[in-house]
């Protein structure tokens, strides 16, 4: 499920999963704790908007939740997902053997949502369709997000865009 910012990402996916009793709402970005009260307020949306059957795990161990079994599993999202594990890889800071730590936790990803058996959905920003950031890190993090997408999409046997709210199967 891709899409850029406010575009319907997660609503259009939970939509999808609307007629399941259980789901594993499977939230990467960091938890809130009061210091941005703009990310707050996002979670908080997010989470009145989910059945209150959904079970909501805190995780960056993607690989981990798709190798396991049960019901099926929503990530939302691997931007934020990919901004985490960039920073505990040590990609922003240069910290040696940074790129290697990155590669293999984007291989162990795509891996395990290659094999999964569970029926899942994955939610990412569509950042290359935007302004060029003005900044290496910003450039080197668009660069990263969509050859992770590009992979995803690539090992899933349908992709989904919306646009202002609308949804578009691209395969």
């Amino acid at each position: 499920m891709l899409g850029g910012a406010r575009s319907g990402k997660s609503s259009y996916a939970e939509q999808l999963f609307a007629g399941e009793k259980a789901v594993d709402y499977v939230a990467c970005g960091p938890v809130p704790d009061g210091s941005d009260p703009e990310w707050t307020d996002r979670v908080a949306l997010h989470r009145v908007r989910r059945p209150a059957a959904w079970r909501t795990v805190e995780t960056l161990d993607l690989a981990g939740v798709l190798g396991g079994s049960g019901s099926p599993v929503l990530i939302d999202c691997l931007t934020t997902w990919l901004a985490g594990v960039m920073e505990n890889c040590g990609v922003w800071s240069e910290a040696p053997g940074a790129d290697d730590r990155l590669a293999a936790a984007v291989d162990g990803l795509v891996g395990a949502w290659s094999a999964t058996r569970r029926r899942a959905i994955a939610v990412s920003n569509e950042v290359g369709s935007g302004i060029v950031p003005a900044t290496p890190s910003g450039r080197r993090f668009r660069d990263e997000l969509g050859t992770l997408n590009a992979r995803v999409a690539a090992a899933s046997p349908r992709v989904w865009l919306l646009t202002a709210g609308v949804p578009q199967r691209l395969r």
